[in-house]
């Protein structure tokens, strides 16, 4: 049994605890109870938990790794009535000729392209945005 003392009553969990308590759930025959009794938290905390990592709100902080491929650069698409890419109208920009991107492109075909500078905390919020 853990005491809490003083002026905060909550206890602070990182995301990491929060997804391998709900990694318990997972198990066959486990029941929500018995994982909230384990840990000494509410069932009710379980379910805002689960329902916050299903909508993609509570993600770990740790990095991944993700099968890689790299690929020459595509061409243009082909616009309907015409043939080859679209005329440019503005020379492009000094810093973005020289600006790398990072191209992501997800298992269902869509494609996020973001500059190799983004952070890892804006691009876990694009990401997370795609999945809802």
């Amino acid at each position: 049994m853990e005491i809490i003392t003083g002026v905060e009553r909550r206890r602070p969990w990182r995301a990491e605890e929060k997804l391998r308590i709900l990694a318990e759930l997972n198990q066959p025959g486990v029941k929500f109870s018995e994982v909230a009794r384990r840990h000494d938290v509410s069932r009710g905390l379980l379910w805002q938990w689960r329902d916050a990592h299903l909508r993609g709100r509570l993600v770990a902080e740790t990095p991944g790794f993700l099968p890689l491929q790299v690929v020459p650069e595509m061409a243009a698409p082909v616009l309907p009535g015409g043939s080859g890419s679209p005329p440019c109208t503005d020379p492009p920009a000094v810093e973005d000729a020289v600006d790398e991107r990072v191209e992501i492109v997800l298992p269902d075909g869509t494609a996020v392209r973001v500059a190799a500078s983004i952070s890892a905390a804006t691009l876990r919020r694009v990401l997370a945005a795609l999945r809802a």
